[in-house]
């Protein structure tokens, strides 16, 4: 017969060991939070290097022969192992790297050979979170209440996480990011039309507006100084759009991209255009505004069912409750005192 655990349980956990964990993370996440906020550092430091590590890069390029120009790309030993290792098992395919450069750029993530480590993790990881899985639940026999069927959930639920946890881990940095990028896109359109107008060129309105916005919005201030950058260096001003295009998933962004190409090839009006634009978008953030207002009563519909309402009957409901218990019982009321 295996042993029944000592303590209380709940779906077959042992509350005191469930709780101990609990305490624990929490004494940490404690301790994480006092050491962000004790070690405050400048959100534009490490950005301002990335740029002037970019900024080098392209002088580089432009300096150097044409049949030597190529990008500066840092080498790693590790990364570079992890490569040959996934190219001796046929796991690197040029697609699959683009398509991870693409999500890396837009999470920020400027370094190329991190697609690599992408593509080991999705090898390891699998392995690592499996292995310690299965020795957990089929080799020291951590849960012997589990059934078989809940044992090989959970073996498999933790194969799943540990081959998509690096593409949730990337998404989720692609969002947050893109919803940061979002927030500020009408005001560095604002901003843009009033240094179009002023008569500043694209490239020094581009850094303007990166000087200006890149304390309340970091991420738009850094794409848009990268882009500023890359109109003074690169050959093709188009490319450096889109290559903003490129960094960035938004079709908000996209759309601004394509303005600014018409422009340089047809010169069209820049104000006006991104006047239009900057109009559209701030109808779009108002009616995203009210799209979550309508959806707020649906949301707060379960928490109050779950925690308002009963709370509520039992406060209204709870001393009637317990005048009928008394009265069917046959004892005495409890009198008020006096």
């Amino acid at each position: 017969m295996p042993p029944q655990p000592a303590g209380p349980t709940l779906l077959g956990f042992d509350m005191i060991l469930v709780g101990t964990v609990l305490a624990a993370v929490a004494a940490a996440a404690v301790l994480l939070a006092i050491y962000a906020a004790v070690t405050v550092r400048d959100p534009m430091a490490k950005r301002v290097k990335a740029l002037n590590q970019r900024r080098e890069a392209l002088k580089a390029g432009i300096a150097s022969a044409p049949r030597k120009r190529q990008s500066v790309v840092r080498r790693n030993e590790t990364t570079d192992r992890m490569g040959a290792f996934l190219g001796k098992l046929k796991m690197l395919q040029d697609s699959q790297l683009r398509d991870i450069e693409r999500k890396l750029a837009q999470a920020g993530i400027r370094n190329k050979e991190w697609a690599v480590a992408v593509v080991f993790a999705r090898l390891v990881a699998p392995i690592v979170m499996g292995g310690t899985a299965a020795l957990v639940i089929y080799g020291i026999d951590y849960f012997p209440q589990w059934s078989s069927f809940k044992k090989f959930m959970g073996f498999a639920a933790m194969l799943i996480a540990g081959y998509k946890g690096p593409d949730i881990f990337i998404k989720n940095m692609v969002t947050k990011r893109t919803d940061a990028i979002r927030k500020g896109l009408p005001d560095a359109l604002d901003l843009l039309v009033i240094c179009a107008e002023a008569g500043l060129t694209v490239d020094a309105a581009f850094d303007r507006v990166a000087r200006e916005l890149g304390r309340a919005y970091p991420e738009l201030g850094e794409e848009f100084s990268l882009t500023s950058i890359e109109l003074s260096f690169l050959t093709e001003r188009r490319q450096a759009f889109e290559n903003l295009a490129y960094r960035v998933d938004l079709d908000a962004m996209r759309g601004v991209v394509t303005t600014m190409i018409q422009t340089e090839r047809y010169g069209t009006p820049l104000a006006s255009a991104l006047r239009v634009l900057s109009a559209e978008f701030r109808n779009e953030r108002m009616m995203r505004a009210e799209e979550k207002a309508a959806r707020l009563p649906a949301i707060m519909t379960v928490p109050l069912i779950l925690f308002i309402l009963p709370t509520l009957f039992i406060v209204i409901l709870g001393p009637a409750a317990c005048s009928i218990a008394d009265a069917f019982s046959g004892g005495e009321p409890h009198a008020p005192p006096k």
